[in-house]
């Protein structure tokens, strides 16, 4: 890649737009029947704390996640390949509804699903 490509954390409108992406997302995450139980005894703070962190490295951006790795932090809770279909559509009606072209949120939506086997716990 070109050194003067802008990384897609850039291309998505930096810290500004993160921050404004993760509480957007949680909302539906939450609201949605089949997701919603996953967070019940979450901090809301911490996880959008950790998910900012999560999205900008998984972006390109300019920080390291410092949270538990995502196979610890996911074993045993019961998610399946179906529930992370429905988190990462959520993640796409979200960048779309702010504004992200398709092409960038399907790059998102790419590098997220690297990290599939991990948070679902298949080793396939």
């Amino acid at each position: 890649m070109n050194p003067n490509t802008p990384s897609l954390y850039e291309r998505l409108g930096g810290e500004e737009m993160i921050t404004a992406l993760i509480p957007a997302f949680y909302v539906r995450v939450l609201a949605d029947p089949e997701l919603g139980h996953f967070f019940k005894n979450t901090e809301l703070e911490k996880l959008h704390a950790m998910q900012r962190e999560f999205f900008v490295m998984a972006t390109g951006g300019p920080i390291q996640y410092s949270g538990r790795p995502l196979a610890h932090t996911h074993h045993g809770r019961g998610i399946t390949r179906q529930h992370f279909a429905r988190f990462t559509g959520h993640l796409v009606e979200t960048l779309l509804d702010m504004n992200v072209t398709r092409e960038e949120a399907d790059e998102v939506i790419d590098r997220i699903n690297a990290m599939t086997n991990e948070i679902t716990g298949a080793s396939y």
